[in-house]
């Protein structure tokens, strides 16, 4: 009882804090699943577990930013179908490929886009840019983030919604907090295929799981609160947050692999 007492402080807080930070920038994952990792869960019923308080704690940031008016469903929903598509193409590709060199490229790429992210002026007219892009292009540049992001979930993963919130506003011209709100609903979408599939292969330990959802729920109630209130002021430190863990979580990777 005492162990299972410490697990469950462990695995809310973690995912108390990890929603909290993926509803406004992504990277929740990469606080969560390590806290199922180290409470001695084995690597499939951790990920299993995880995708259950993940997928809880997206949902409910995807409703707030929904209600809030900042998601644009068209582009969302396009990005999100090309994702799944993409995904199916990253887990092959992970089963013929090492990783290994993945991660060396994101290295070298992750402290560019941090630097970018910090160099990023908020134009006047940035919530509208998008609307200066052709449907045609944005529906092109949609499926292209969602199944290049989407491949890369499948094949590696980490720092998915992160990527996606920076595309969102790099390309595509939305600004930070509709991007946050886009790439919800693409990470929701993944994480409801993942969760049914580890649901079905029964790795997903319901007693540590739904606790932890609900207070995944309740940190991505606070965080997409925030991001809709303070936009653009909570959102961009958010991102070099996230940005930071994953390139620590990729650099350990490679100096000490498992």
């Amino acid at each position: 009882m005492d162990d299972l007492f410490l697990q469950l402080i462990v695995v809310c807080t973690c995912t108390f804090l990890g929603g909290f930070i993926d509803s406004i920038s992504g990277g929740g994952g990469l606080i969560t699943l390590p806290a199922y990792l180290a409470i001695g869960l084995p690597p499939h019923l951790a990920m299993g577990t995880n995708k259950l308080s993940s997928t809880a704690g997206t949902l409910t940031a995807t409703i707030r930013y929904l209600r809030g008016g900042k998601i644009h469903l068209r582009t969302a929903a396009i990005a999100g179908a090309m994702a799944l598509i993409g995904a199916v193409l990253g887990a092959h590709l992970n089963m013929v490929l090492n990783e290994e060199y993945l991660r060396y490229l994101l290295l070298a790429v992750l402290p560019v886009i941090a630097f970018i992210t910090l160099k990023k002026k908020k134009n006047r007219g940035e919530t509208d840019e998008h609307t200066l892009l052709k449907p045609s292009v944005l529906t092109i540049l949609s499926m292209a983030i969602g199944f290049v992001i989407g491949t890369y979930d499948g094949f590696f993963g980490p720092g998915t919604g992160t990527f996606l919130i920076f595309l969102f506003t790099g390309l595509t011209r939305f600004d930070a907090t509709t991007a946050s709100g886009n790439a919800k609903v693409v990470n929701l979408m993944s994480n409801l295929s993942s969760l049914v599939t580890f649901a079905i292969a029964g790795k997903v330990l319901f007693i540590l799981g739904l606790p932890g959802a609900v207070f995944g729920i309740l940190g991505n109630y606070i965080g997409s609160g925030l991001a809709l209130r303070y936009n653009t002021k909570v959102i961009r430190p958010m991102l070099i947050v996230s940005l930071i863990l994953l390139f620590c979580k990729v650099a350990y990777d490679i100096v000490l692999p498992a």
